[in-house]
Formats: structure tokens, C-alpha cells, sequence
């Protein structure tokens, strides 16, 4: 198959949403099939992928989330998507987000070609949850409607959670057309190795200190880093934490060292997602402290791959992939902070939970169950 793929994102950057279109879109590369990404003018690029960007000359950075810049990339991104199909002549159309979503409805019916939507979460829930929009704004009603237009337009919706799901069904879509389609992850990569005892030196980990726990994700407050500093402040023995990520760095060390926790925590930056395994390697707990509840929780997968226990906000998302397995805590500082001292008193017990978590993993959630999956219902839309 020839399928045009439409992602208005600043492709490729390593967190949640790009992993899991890049995920996708190699595995079904490695399938047969013939892929053509569409997307913004910056990201690093994906040399296994063909990649066509809107143009934009001088444009450096994009912010994570909703902004304003993005109306105009969207407006680009349309007639570039549209040159592209033109010459690709795809067989059909496969979008990334609701802005994408909308641009290859448009593309489909000018083709007249099916379009699937890859459906991360809810676009009016992202614009509040980023404080991009206000829940008293009058563009929520408008907003709402578009956006429950959208998501009926496409002949089949991938959902990434269940919870999506059920309330996509709950508001009458047809069930033929949504499909179920979790995170994945490569388990080759993410899996339990030795600890790199360079890496750790570097790091300031000394092999005879605390239990150290691990994040890997974007830093901001609906990801539940602010929730997991102030966790940190209450703790009342010795844990030690690695946080992987960006943006926002510099602001997290200032609430760090606010809370007089600056030397229990190490902030690393961003970190490329193919050496995610040697930092996580260095831990003997992973956390998943996200807010929000309305998009997925890719992060999950690396940790369970590597084999490690996972404390997590008692989310839908959260209980999709970890089930009776997860440590769940309410999203409030002192109830973070008491799961996190008894899971660091219980490391040898939770050590067949890591090694169940990984079980789960290789079942259930590769890129290639991800790419099967996805060429049988393509197949069925043709």
C-alpha cells in the first residue's frame, strides 16, 4: 500500500506522540508498504523515513503543546500535503491529530481515497490542559463542535486507550470504525542490561547510595513533575531521582533547590531516545506521575521493557498497560511520596513484578503487533 501520512508536529523529537508515529511508520515500512510523512518545517530527521516539510525558511523552534504559531504551520502544511499526494498518489490517508485529521479529510476527498485518524486524545482537552484555552472562553462551544465533527469524518479512528475509546463510543460513533491500537515499544531495545557503571559516575550515582528512581518524559506540570518535586520535598528517608527530559529544565532546578531537594534529584536534559536504555538502567524504580487523563501514556512501555516496577497516578491510561501490577497513587504530594518510601523499602519483593511487566510486554504491546493490526484494517478500508 502507498498511505500518505499526515503529522502537524515538529517531527521528529524524542517524547510520547513522535515515538509512537515513528513506531508506526517504520514497522509498517518493514511490512512492505510504501510510507510519505507530511509534516512541520523543524525536527530532527528520521533518515528510514521520506519526509516532506511545509516551508517555512527561518523558523527554529515550535513549542510542545498548543500555540499560535501552529494556525499558521497548519495553513502550509495543507497545500504542501496536497503537492506531495499529487505526486505520491497514494491509496490513502493516514492522520495524526485533529489538525491533521482536518487536512486529510480534506486531501481524502479531493483523492477520493479512505482516511484513518490516529486519535491520541481529545483536541480541546489538550488546548486546556496547556492553559491554551480557558474553560470559560467562548471558542470552547465552536472548538467542541469542530472538534466532535472531526473525529466523524475519518473512516476508521485508532484509539490509543480504552478509556478514549469508551467515550468516543459514549457519544455515538459508530463501533465498526474505532479500533483499539495501545502504545508499543521495541523490547530489544528497552530491556534489562547491566548498569553503566561510567554513566552513573558521571551522573554523581554512587552504586553504594539510595534506590534511585527514573523519569523519562516531557517536564511540565500536566505531566505531574511539579506534583513529583513536591512529592520529593516529603520524603522522609533517602531516594535518589533521575529526571530524563525536556523542555523547562531550568525552571525544574529552580523548584528543586526551592524545596531544598536539589541534591536528590539530577536533571539530565533531553536525551536521545535510542540511549533511554543506559539511563533507565540506572534505576530500580520507574514513575509515571501524569495528570492528565485524556491522552495515552507511551512512557509506561520503556519502563516495563526494562523490567522495571512502576509507580504511577491511578489513571485509566496508567491501569491499561500496568493492570493489578501498578503502584498507584492518588495525584497529591503526600500520598506520592508515601508510595514512593514504601516501594523503595520492598525492592527485591517488587523484582518479579518488573519481570512481569516485561512478560506483558513482549505479548502484548511490540511495534509489530502495532503494524499487523494496522495493515489488516487498512486492508479492510481498501
Amino acid at each position: 500500500m502507498r498511505i500518505l501520512v499526515i503529522a502537524p508536529t515538529a517531527f521528529y523529537n524524542d517524547y510520547g506522540c513522535h515515538i509512537r508515529i515513528r513506531g508506526q511508520l517504520r514497522s509498517l515500512q518493514a511490512r512492505g508498504h510504501a510510507i510519505r510523512l507530511v509534516t512541520y518545517p523543524v525536527g530532527r530527521d528520521a533518515p528510514e523515513l521520506a519526509i516532506t516539510r511545509a516551508p517555512l525558511p527561518g523558523l527554529r523552534h515550535i513549542p510542545v503543546g498548543s500555540s499560535r504559531r501552529k494556525l499558521l504551520l497548519d495553513a502550509i502544511l495543507g497545500p504542501t500535503a496536497m503537492m506531495a499526494a499529487w505526486r505520491f498518489r497514494p491509496r490513502l490517508i493516514h492522520a495524526y491529530l485533529h489538525e491533521g485529521a482536518l487536512i486529510g479529510w480534506l486531501l481524502a476527498k479531493t483523492l477520493r481515497v479512505p482516511l484513518s485518524f490516529d486519535y491520541q486524545g481529545s483536541l480541546t482537552g489538550e488546548m486546556l490542559t496547556h492553559n491554551f484555552l480557558q474553560p470559560d472562553s467562548i471558542w470552547r462551544p465552536p472548538l467542541s463542535r469542530l472538534e466532535r465533527w472531526l473525529d466523524r469524518q475519518p473512516r476508521v479512528l485508532f484509539v490509543s486507550t480504552r478509556h478514549a475509546l469508551e467515550e468516543l463510543s459514549a457519544r455515538g460513533l459508530p463501533p465498526e470504525r474505532l479500533h483499539h491500537l495501545p502504545d508499543a515499544v521495541d523490547p530489544h531495545l528497552f530491556r534489562p542490561r547491566p548498569r553503566d557503571a561510567r554513566l552513573a559516575r558521571e551522573l554523581g550515582l554512587a552504586p553504594d547510595g539510595p534506590p534511585t528512581v527514573v523519569y523519562l518524559g516531557l517536564l511540565a506540570p500536566y505531566q505531574g513533575v511539579d506534583l513529583l518535586l513536591q512529592a520529593i520535598a516529603r520524603l522522609q528517608r533517602p531516594v535518589r531521582f533521575l529526571i530524563m527530559g525536556f523542555p523547562n529544565v531550568a525552571r525544574y532546578r529552580q523548584m528543586a533547590a526551592a524545596l531544598g531537594v536539589e541534591r536528590l534529584v539530577r536533571f539530565t536534559g533531553p536525551i536521545r531516545y535510542e540511549q533511554a536504555p543506559r539511563y533507565l538502567a540506572l534505576g530500580d524504580l520507574a514513575i509515571a506521575p501524569k495528570l492528565a487523563t485524556t491522552e495515552g501514556s507511551g512512557k509506561l512501555l520503556p519502563y516495563m521493557g526494562m523490567a522495571l516496577p512502576v509507580i504511577a497516578t491511578d489513571t485509566p491510561a496508567h491501569r491499561q498497560y500496568l493492570g493489578e501490577l501498578g503502584l498507584y497513587t492518588a495525584p497529591e504530594p503526600a500520598a506520592l511520596a508515601r508510595v514512593i518510601q514504601d516501594a523503595a523499602t520492598r525492592l527485591p519483593a517488587l523484582r518479579l513484578v518488573g519481570e512481569r511487566l516485561r512478560a506483558i510486554v513482549l505479548a502484548r504491546y511490540t511495534w509489530d503487533h502495532t503494524a499487523a493490526q494496522m495493515e489488516s484494517i487498512f486492508k479492510n478500508m481498501l
